[in-house]
């Protein structure tokens, strides 16, 4: 017998000029989320100041707190107030030298259901998260909410198979992608269509092969690098927002525009996910006694 379909939200906004004005925007956002109706609301990624990657430099280390923290402290009391579960992106603080891109799943209790470390991390120009961030060391991610059972990755973990695919495996009906992506000026006009629909494509990609759910929460805005010093000269990126909810067919449950705030609402349904799963049965027909190559990083 299906469940009842639940509602999520995803919050797109721009970025204000401190991390206390962030958590607070954001909080009264997740508010307003669970205000008109969301069962389930996710964060972008990082989203307590401007992306720092965009330069290397020691100082920015100061940004990173500890989980749980006040952070997760502060969406937990949330989260018992609206009886909605949250999805918190914060930059973690394991131990001095030692600091994950994390993603927290917060119930409407306000404990911390589950925690998820970036396992994927990019080292591409303004992108120079592997100065931060340790690569994750806890797997993937599925947890019981109060509504159904929910993953987690971030960002760059929406470009691989194998991430979507082992959270979808542990029973995720929806994977929640927490992202901070956008454009480099320069290469907008050439570039920016093409970098954009592949983004969308990939991911409505995973949403047919697992058939299941997903949901990427983009942040808006031109951010350029926090310090001055190494690494610090650039145009900036130009986070291109485009918030989406895909179905299990890959379809566009709901979209946000590239440069509004906004608050995306969707509603997943365990009935459509049967659905569509019965009538492509991939899982069923997976070939796992074949697959031993994968964990090779080249077939040679």
């Amino acid at each position: 017998m299906s469940r009842t379909p639940y509602t999520i939200a995803l919050v797109q906004t721009a970025c204000r000029d401190s991390a206390q004005e962030n958590l607070q925007a954001n909080l009264e956002l997740a508010e307003r989320a669970a205000g008109l109706g969301a069962d389930v609301v996710c964060l972008q990624e990082l989203f307590k100041g401007p992306y720092f990657c965009q330069q290397e430099d020691a100082r920015l280390f100061d940004l990173a707190e500890p989980v749980p923290g006040p952070t997760t402290e502060a969406f937990g009391t949330l989260a018992k107030k609206t009886g909605a579960a949250m999805v918190v992106s914060l930059f973690e603080k394991r131990a001095i030298g030692l600091y994950h891109n994390t993603a927290a799943v917060i119930g409407r209790e306000g404990n911390v259901l589950g925690v998820y470390r970036k396992m994927h991390i990019p080292d591409d120009p303004a992108f120079y998260e592997k100065f931060y961030f340790t690569p994750g060391d806890l797997g993937f991610l599925a947890v019981d909410t109060h509504v159904g059972r929910i993953g987690v990755c971030v960002c760059w973990d929406q470009w691989y198979p194998e991430a979507a695919r082992l959270t979808a495996l542990k029973g995720a009906e929806v994977i929640f992608y927490p992202t901070a992506i956008g454009w480099h000026p320069q290469e907008k006009a050439q570039l920016g269509q093409e970098q954009r629909d592949a983004w969308m494509l990939v991911q409505r990609g995973h949403a047919v092969a697992n058939g299941c759910y997903i949901a990427a929460a983009n942040r808006i805005g031109l951010e350029r690098p926090l310090l001055d010093g190494n690494n610090a000269a650039g145009a900036g990126i130009e986070f291109w927002g485009t918030s989406f909810v895909a179905g299990p067919a890959g379809e566009l449950v709901a979209q946000a525009p590239t440069d509004e705030e906004t608050i995306l609402l969707a509603r997943v349904d365990p009935g459509r996910m049967e659905d569509v799963r019965r009538g492509w049965p991939f899982l069923r027909d997976r070939r796992t006694d074949a697959y031993q190559n994968i964990v090779k990083r080249f077939d040679d």
